[in-house]
């Protein structure tokens, strides 16, 4: 639960940054804890805690793709 709202919560931060540095640095932590959101959800499915949901897997790797994409992008314009 925790690594999953820090997603946000970091996102909602990099917004307010005052310098381009600080902005990266919260979306790569942003894009931390969506990977360790990946991870523990992996390990509720395969302890058959809850279905395999293919839409929420792709929706997540979607998200990584994008922060991983904003990360890169900001750091070119540096």
């Amino acid at each position: 639960m925790r690594s999953g709202t820090s997603v946000g919560a970091n996102l909602n931060e990099a917004q307010a940054s005052l310098t381009k540095k600080e902005f990266i640095a919260k979306v790569s932590i942003a894009a931390k804890e969506i990977r360790e959101t990946k991870y523990w959800l992996m390990l509720v499915i395969e302890s058959a805690l809850i279905d395999r949901d293919s839409e929420l897997e792709i929706l997540i790797d979607d998200i990584i793709k994008i922060t991983t994409k904003i990360i890169k992008s900001a750091q070119e314009s540096n």
